[in-house]
């Protein structure tokens, strides 16, 4: 018989007269007067002794001989009657010492009830089957008891008074609240809806130059435009324990990758990944490298997050297009000229910042005077302070603030990445797709890209990519080479926009008189350290003009003129009614040189070499101006002698078509002076100023190691593919430093050709080679000897797969691999001789490791098997193990001879220690406690033994049992201060060795 499936079926009429029994009753009323109404107040051998313990047994036999009378199978065995109504008897007195009141116990329910009946009566002691049928009665009396507290009046009075009193409680509470948080209704949230709305709609759309989608449109949905790019930071020093030939304590396990720091190498990660891992962000880009369509990702996607996160998109050339002060939050919306601005409830954005629900999106710091941009950084320093809990997104070109601008208020400072080959491929297909371009195109122009250098160089970003996109389809098929070149061919594309063969009836402008016209625009701005200018502004500087370009009042007087630029050239845009601004910065530069050149500015130009701002500007000028204006240009530039006049002179070269050899010279030697570099800044300023630099740095076969560091760290700032033969050329340096910064390089470039031309040919193969994307992992095909890899958690189970059927590895680190489920793909490593898997999924199958040439292992899964794979490895030299598994020495080959051995398990086996006689290293950690004098035997054995590591609850038998003539070093758990005996003794028994404490200990 299964007494777990037996019921008790007993009409109400047969239980109810039992139970009444067991309680007695009062009068009418809300029984507030003897407050709290406890059960104990009810039961019938309290007060009124109705009932005795003679009573109570009658009472429970009765019971238990009509359960047994109901219809079906018997629910007890023969024989136990007695026993199973004695307890009940006892279970139903403990009803006497429940301090629960009745309108809790109905609150509790009959089964909880019970629980609580039984927990307070003394153990049954009955027999399984017996034990489940009291239980059963108990839980059949708890029904009728609660019933009967039910049917009374005073429960029921009393229950309406206990529901004043909480209902009067919660009111009390919710006023208290109230008092203390500001005013917050449904208007907040029917705001936030339309406002998210409108920030979706302001920002989901791109401008397309020079190309219609439809009639009177030139954008296009973000959606199908945004590439998402890489950023890079510094490197945070190596984590010891993900290198498989680490020395490391266990201790150290659970720390976390280390701050980045100074000179620290950079590594690449995607921009929605760094704004993921940071809530504080200092993006640097250069001029159309993405930034803005950056922040109206951000944007959008934020209107698309169930997370309540409020986007503020605040551009600081709007905020301060009239030298006010920058807003506080109340006037955001009204300072970004927001149509909304007025409709939001009283303080909305201060509840939302101090909620820790904004997402401050703040757009570009350099397109204020440098005079401002403190006043800027100040700004921010308050808000941060008032309203800590945010994110934040400061964008600014990279050398327009000092590297710790912001370090300060703890933010982390990352570059957006030139766009790799994959990037362009996937923008130049993207653009073709939304443009619906004609079949074919978009091949046409990535082969041309693939194969042409000088247009490679140019599709570094997506201004430049969107350019040569439009220009592709405009022309044919037919572009331009240089940079001058494709900004004046997108310049007539953006200006004749195809009205006519639109058929639109407009005024016949030449494209020479609108761009005299336009450039003044570009030149007050540039001077006056400006991106954006009132409209006022802008049409009075055309006014001035109109009466040099008499021939531009086809499109009548100012306004209209203004009005034509606006809407038909794609040259500007109105970011408010009231402003006007050029759609790119490369265009105002562009522009602004050729007035600077009109005006015989050569010296302005040059007075303005430190001004990052003006960089631009000066080049384009060099590349527009006559033969003597390119000489005086150059040659002011080298007589201001600063370090970046003299860099900028030098970069200027390469855009002047025609040049006195001489001159030419005097730039090359006047660089000269800078190299080789000094720092890592040095060389990467260098290096910006572009591919021409190369030819000027250190000979890879003769540099020393700091000159061979400088040279690949500058090299890999131009971004250019001159620079992959050149650092490839390193690629037998025996640097640490110069190899990891050729590693670092990697996401730079393209990477497979960087793969195949620098990462393969490092000789020795790479040790520590970081694997961090699925494109990486397709790139790696073949090594002279196998390397050593450090897989991350961005690359996919099928991309290990593949890689590992082509590469042979002789060092693996598996980090932060969460989902492998197997490592099937380990099968075959016939070279993995050091094996490191931390932070991974615990319960991956392991089997595919039986039998690996492993020597050197760090292991922390959890994996069934894991220490039969062990037993497996009959060359196992080091072991450093973290398991929740009691762990034996015995577990090990008979042939492993280990020279190392940690662990951290909750019982250590040490029988057979001894043998491993060349060990030197023996850290047993925090929870090892000695079985008996044989396991400090075993230890007493290990004649070589350099380093060991003990809890100090064991120290006294340590001193009684060992002696270990080799140890240099003795380290403690929980050791913080010894007595003084002790550390006499430890002296004593241990001469030569140094104790040293564990500080930290981390649970497995």
């Amino acid at each position: 018989m299964d007494a777990s499936v037996v019921g008790i079926r007993l009409a109400s009429g047969v239980v109810a007269p039992l139970i009444k029994k067991l309680l007695r009753t009062e009068g009418a009323g809300a029984g507030l007067v003897d407050r709290p109404q406890r059960i104990s107040s009810y039961v019938s051998w309290r007060e009124k002794r109705d009932l005795d313990a003679a009573d109570l047994r009658r009472l429970a036999d009765h019971l238990v001989r009509e359960a047994l009378r109901a219809p079906g199978e018997r629910p007890l065995p023969p024989g136990e009657e007695a026993g199973v109504a004695a307890a009940l008897a006892v279970t139903l007195h403990a009803l006497g010492d429940l301090t629960l009141t009745d309108v809790e116990a109905v609150r509790l329910g009959p089964e909880a009830f019970a629980r609580r009946l039984r927990a307070a009566a003394p153990d049954t002691g009955l027999s399984r089957d017996a034990e489940l049928f009291h239980d059963r009665l108990v839980e059949l009396a708890s029904l009728h008891i609660l019933n009967f507290f039910t049917q009374r009046s005073t429960f029921v009075a009393a229950t309406l008074v206990e529901q004043s009193r909480l209902h009067a409680g919660t009111i009390a509470k919710v006023d208290e609240l109230l008092t203390r948080l500001p005013r917050q209704d449904g208007r907040d949230t029917a705001f936030e809806e339309r406002y998210l709305a409108y920030v979706a709609r302001r920002h989901s759309t791109l401008t397309i130059f020079g190309l219609d989608l439809e009639p009177g449109s030139s954008r296009w949905p973000l959606d199908a435009a945004y590439v998402s790019l890489e950023v890079s930071r510094p490197l945070p020093e190596p984590d010891a324990r993900h290198a498989p030939d680490a020395r490391h304590a266990p201790d150290a396990r659970a720390a976390h990758a280390a701050a980045p720091g100074p000179g620290a190498s950079p590594y690449a990660l995607s921009t929605d990944e760094a704004l993921t891992r940071h809530r504080r962000v200092l993006l640097r880009g250069e001029a159309g490298s993405g930034k803005t369509t950056l922040i109206q990702w951000l944007a959008v996607s934020a209107t698309r997050a169930d997370d309540g996160h409020i986007p503020f998109v605040l551009p600081l050339r709007t905020l301060t297009r009239h030298g006010e002060r920058l807003p506080d939050p109340s006037t955001f919306l009204a300072a970004t000229g927001s149509p909304l601005a007025g409709e939001a409830p009283e303080g909305w954005e201060g509840r939302v910042l101090r909620d820790g629900r904004a997402l401050l999106l703040i757009d570009g710091v350099d397109e204020m005077p440098a005079a401002e941009r403190d006043r800027a950084r100040d700004w921010l320093a308050d808000l941060i302070t008032a309203y800590p809990g945010n994110r934040w997104l400061v964008t600014s070109r990279p050398s327009a603030v000092r590297p710790d601008w912001l370090a300060g208020e703890d933010f982390t400072e990352v570059t957006l990445a030139p766009m790799s080959r994959a990037n362009v491929r996937a923008f130049i297909e993207r653009w073709h797709t939304a443009a619906r371009a004609p079949e074919g195109y978009a091949d046409l122009l990535l082969a041309s890209v693939y194969t042409k250098p000088d247009l490679a160089r140019l599709a570094t970003n997506p201004l430049l990519c969107g350019l040569i996109c439009a220009l592709h389809r405009e022309r044919r098929g037919f572009l331009p080479t240089g940079r001058k070149e494709l900004y004046a061919a997108a310049l007539s594309m953006l200006v004749h926009r195809r009205d006519r063969e639109r058929g639109l009836r407009l005024p016949d402008l030449a494209e020479e008189p609108q761009l005299q016209l336009l450039q003044r625009l570009a030149h007050w701005l540039i001077r006056n350290g400006r991106t954006e200018m009132d409209r006022s502004r802008a049409e009075g500087l055309i006014s001035g003009a109109l009466p040099a370009v008499p021939v531009a009042r086809v499109l009548g007087e100012a306004p209209q003129v203004y009005q034509h630029f606006l809407e038909r050239t794609g040259l500007l845009r109105a970011p408010t009614e009231d402003t006007v601004e050029f759609v790119h910065r490369t265009f105002q530069d562009f522009l602004g040189a050729r007035a600077a050149l009109d005006e015989g500015g050569v010296g302005e130009l040059a007075a303005h070499a430190d001004d990052d701002q003006w960089e631009d500007v000066i080049r384009m000028a060099v590349a527009q101006g006559r033969p003597r204006e390119r000489t005086e240009i150059i040659r002011a530039l080298l007589d201001r002698g600063t370090n970046r006049s003299v860099l900028l002179a030098y970069a200027s070269l390469q855009y002047a078509a025609e040049l006195d050899p001489a001159l030419r010279a005097a730039a090359e030697a006047a660089v000269r002076h800078l190299l080789p570099p000094r720092s890592i800044e040095e060389a990467k300023e260098l290096g910006r100023t572009g591919p021409l630099v190369l030819e000027l740095l250190a000979d890879p076969a003769t540099a020393d190691e700091h000159e061979a560091l400088m040279a690949v760290t500058a090299a890999g700032e131009t971004v250019s593919e001159p620079a992959i033969p050149y650092l490839a050329r390193f690629s037998d340096t025996m640097s640490p430093e110069v190899r990891r910064t050729l590693m670092s390089l990697w996401g730079r470039f393209d990477t497979r050709e960087y793969a195949r031309e620098v990462i393969e040919r490092l000789d020795p193969p790479p040790t520590d080679l970081a694997v961090r994307t699925d494109t990486e992992a397709d790139a790696l095909r073949a090594f002279t000897r196998p390397p050593g890899l450090i897989v991350t958690d961005r690359v996919s189970r099928p991309a290990l797969s593949e890689l590992f059927s082509r590469v042979q590895v002789a060092q693996l680190a598996l980090v932060r691999l969460r989902e492998l489920g197997d490592l099937d793909f380990l099968r075959g490593q016939t070279e993995l001789e050091a094996l490191s898997i931390s932070r991974c999924d615990p319960y991956a199958d392991v089997t595919a490791l039986r039998g690996l040439p492993v020597r050197v292992a760090h292991l922390d899964p959890d994996s069934p098997g894991l220490h039969e794979v062990i037993a497996s490895w009959t060359g196992l030299r080091e072991l450093e193990l973290y398991t929740s598994r009691p762990w034996s020495v015995g577990d090990l080959a008979p042939t492993a001879r280990l020279t190392r051995l940690v662990l951290d398990a909750p019982e250590v086996d040490v029988t057979g220690l001894s043998r491993h006689t060349g060990l030197r290293v023996l850290n047993l950690g925090y929870r090892w406690r000695p079985a008996g004098p044989a396991d400090w035997a075993e230890i007493s054995r290990l004649e070589r033994l350099e380093e060991l590591a003990v809890p100090d609850e064991v120290l006294e038998g340590l001193l009684g049992h060992v002696r270990l003539p080799s140890l240099r070093a003795l380290r403690l758990y929980g050791y913080e201060m010894l007595p003084a005996e002790l550390e006499e003794g430890l002296r004593q028994r241990f001469p030569d060795a140094e104790v040293e404490p564990y500080t930290t200990v981390y649970e497995q």
